[in-house]
């Protein structure tokens, strides 16, 4: 195949605009073509909705192939930026194959064969670099619509959410793969020996082309939507804050623009403290009753009821994911102390496809309120109370219930998923402060003992925050509690230049820093006179050099 981009509107098509959350209402459209779509407002606002398709919650989405969704329990947010890191270990009881132990144990390699495409059980996200080019095409849209059509202002409230969309595409797919050669003009797209032509960027290209995405975005989309789940300018000020943060290093100034981002935001967030019924307002927070929460700038808003199909609205099911079968969710020890997750009592788990590695459990200092989403003992069938000396044997870790299942007659569970938090904000702006100045100011301090204190901590101790280094290293580690399996934490071990020495030292040795280029994509290269070369190696990385 040579062409990256496949036109879904060649033929006369019905596609479904699924409910991307609650308040998105599925519509069904008719028959289109080239000649009858987009005509109206209307008609362009589906067009933007296919854009918002890979960050749905379904087993799969198909957009130019069948595909995972970034957020499900098999697309790459958890599998490939929490359970390739120290937080987790291998799910050597899964019995999946290759395709999952393969990840997990960071023998990255394994994937130079994957095949295009979703391809049943597949972890390949490769295909969207093709997706890139489609949402290049529908901005093309919005900007040659006929004003009759799109008003001004309409055109660059859709264009800023498209952006949204294609820049997160690029920047998960930066860190999968490192930079790859992505169609932003839309006048490109169709022409096969652009189409063609597959190298790699540098670095400061397509950090800068992810930036002007963002940048767009936090310019000229909404600050509030009407509908929860559509994205707004401060999600994409939240976006920007982070990717300056990952490209700083080599690209200038980009720390001062993240510091400066902060003060930028209109929405009034503030950390979540309700403390509810559980005690813990970190607990609380990822509850169903709490979803977009004082503190939430962006969520996956999840429905109560569908299954996953591709015409429901999203749903979670993330209960499938943190146990195996034989973890009982029901089961009362003899002082009436229930289970880990007794309201699950609708079907079995899946199995432990992550979980949390006790040596990540004994980072937490005593009294840490975050680690009250971790269960470190649970029922196991046949045998009893189960801890941390059957890990590895009866069960992969412990088992991280940050979504706990709270509808006992439903198979799914209806917690929104977290994508921004004002939490995140804070600690973003700490690093961003130390950063620019390379020293440890006052503001910095502040805004980690803010995260801290809800957690039910003290402040930072002297030494932690007597030098730059011992300040981030603390930093590093705080991110890790109060992050944990939010798809950040493997983005961050390399931001911070800790990636390959925490695996190893865990023996769990990076075969390499991202994931390989396909093969298939590599010859198809070589065929047309290119050298896509196959891995790629952040200049600051001291692991193995591929």
């Amino acid at each position: 195949m040579k062409k990256i981009f496949v036109s879904l509107m060649a033929v006369a098509v019905l596609f479904t605009l699924a409910s991307c959350e609650k308040n998105f209402d599925p519509k069904i459209y008719g028959t289109l073509s080239t000649t009858n779509f987009p005509a109206s407002e209307s008609d362009f606002e589906a067009e933007l909705m296919l854009c918002y398709t890979p960050y749905t919650i379904k087993w799969s989405h198909s957009i130019s192939s069948q595909e995972h969704n970034f957020y499900g329990g098999e697309g790459p947010i958890w599998r490939v930026f929490d359970s390739t890191t120290d937080t987790s270990l291998p799910g050597l009881h899964l019995n999946w194959g290759n395709n999952w132990l393969k990840m997990d144990q960071c023998a990255f390699s394994y994937y130079e064969t994957q095949s295009r495409g979703y391809n049943g059980g597949s972890t390949s996200y490769f295909e969207g670099l093709r997706d890139v080019t489609y949402f290049t095409k529908i901005i093309g849209d919005f900007r040659n619509a006929d004003e009759k059509a799109l008003s001004t202002a309409k055109k660059k409230q859709f264009e800023a959410e498209a952006r949204i969309c294609r820049g997160l595409m690029m920047y998960y797919l930066l860190h999968i793969y490192g930079p790859l050669p992505f169609i932003l003009d839309p006048d490109e797209v169709g022409d096969s020996e652009i189409e063609s032509k597959l190298e790699r960027p540098t670095l400061d290209e397509i950090s800068q082309w992810i930036y002007d995405d963002f940048d767009y975005a936090a310019q000229n989309a909404p600050e509030k939507q009407s509908e929860k789940g559509r994205y707004t300018a401060d999600y994409a000020r939240y976006l920007l804050m982070r990717h300056c943060l990952n490209e700083g290093s080599h690209m200038s100034g980009w720390y001062q623009k993240a510091y400066d981002l902060k003060s930028q935001f209109t929405g009034g967030y503030k950390l979540f403290t309700d403390p509810g019924d559980s005690g813990n307002p970190y607990v609380e927070l990822f509850r169903t009753k709490n979803d977009f929460s004082c503190e939430d700038i962006m969520e996956v808003s999840v429905a109560s009821g569908p299954t996953g199909s591709g015409s429901q609205g999203n749903f979670n099911a993330w209960y499938f994911y943190i146990a195996s079968s034989n973890l009982a969710r029901d089961h009362f020890d003899p002082a009436g102390n229930p289970n880990w997750n007794s309201k699950a009592t609708a079907t079995n788990p899946w199995g432990q496809c992550w979980n949390v590695d006790p040596a990540f459990w004994d980072t937490y200092e005593e009294g840490d309120l975050r680690r009250d989403v971790i269960v470190d003992r649970a029922y196991y069938h046949g045998v009893g109370w189960i801890g941390r000396k059957e890990v590895g044997d009866l069960w992969d870790g412990f088992i991280i219930n940050k979504y706990p299942h709270e509808e006992s007659a439903n198979q799914y569970q209806s917690n929104d998923i977290e994508l921004a938090r004002w939490a995140d904000v804070l600690l973003l702006y700490a690093e961003a402060a130390v950063r620019k100045g390379n020293s440890v100011p006052q503001e910095a301090i502040d805004a980690v003992n803010e995260v801290r204190a809800r957690a039910g901590l003290a402040g930072l101790s002297a030494d932690k925050t007597a030098s730059v280094d011992a300040f981030l290293d603390a930093l590093l580690l705080e991110r890790g509690h109060e992050l944990l399996f939010e798809g950040c934490r493997k983005i961050d071990l390399i931001r911070f230049g800790k990636y390959y020495q925490t695996m190893s030292a865990r023996g769990r040795t990076p075969e390499s820093q991202y994931f390989p280029i396909p093969n298939f994509s590599v010859e198809q290269a070589k065929e047309a006179g290119y050298n896509f070369t196959q891995y790629y190696t952040r200049p600051d990385y001291d692991g193995p050099q591929k």
